[in-house]
């Protein structure tokens, strides 16, 4: 079993098991779908806003931009990252290491690039995570991490490409879907790529269904937006 049912458990095994370093959470005994999607009685059925407009955690209008959280990466943060960028309010992120050799190590590796940190998105009232993917090597092209990173996931299709930036660092994101045929039918997934001293990054924002997918984006978009190298 390569990534079919089994990246479906990475969010919850690789969060319990393969964590050198972190303290458990929560989300222990949850059972996760792709991306973390784990049931939770915490998820807020209205929705919420600030008095300057900016959706509140939980909010179900995804429309307005995310209200900036922590700041992951630098020094004294949660993840040590070779970039930094801005957290939605309440996401909470926790860093994985993952034992090369290890029974769990594939769960953790796709494409080029290896899982190091994952920020969950259910203290925020939503199903989903964002993952940090980083590689070893050196420079690199972005794009040509990003499509080997698609490319090691199953059922993976309809891949679009686009040159771009984060913050104000040369990017390539990709928009996917993952799925079968009905009666589960696809799911949109997204990334964003760039290259630094140290290696490639991935930034990647799943869920557990489309209307999740959306309701994060804007959470992604900080990121994305706010990314400098560190």
């Amino acid at each position: 079993m390569r990534r079919g049912a089994g990246r479906a458990l990475a969010g919850a095994v690789l969060a319990a098991a393969a964590l050198a370093g972190c303290s458990s959470s929560a989300d222990e005994g949850d059972e996760g779908d792709d991306d973390g999607a784990r049931t939770s009685s915490s998820s807020p059925s209205s929705s919420s806003s600030s008095s300057d407009g900016t959706a509140k955690n939980g909010d179900r209008d995804a429309g307005r931009p995310a209200v900036k959280g922590l700041t992951l990466g630098g020094p004294g943060s949660p993840c040590a990252l070779p970039v930094t960028f801005d957290l939605a309010k309440d996401w909470k992120p926790q860093a994985v290491e993952v034992e090369p050799g290890s029974e769990l190590a594939e769960l953790g590796e796709q494409g080029t690039v290896t899982l190091v940190c994952e920020i969950d998105a259910k203290p925020a009232g939503n199903l989903g995570y964002l993952r940090v993917w980083a590689g070893k090597k050196a420079g690199g092209d972005p794009r040509t991490a990003l499509e080997a990173f698609v490319a090691d996931e199953p059922n993976a299709a309809k891949a679009a490409y686009t040159e771009t930036e984060a913050g104000s660092v040369a990017a390539v994101e990709v928009a996917y879907t993952v799925g079968d045929d009905p009666p589960g039918g696809s799911k949109p997934e997204r990334a964003f790529a760039v290259a630094t001293p140290g290696g490639p990054v991935v930034v990647h924002l799943g869920g557990m269904d489309e209307e999740e997918h959306r309701q994060m984006l804007p959470a992604y978009e900080l990121a994305r937006e706010s990314l400098k190298l560190g």
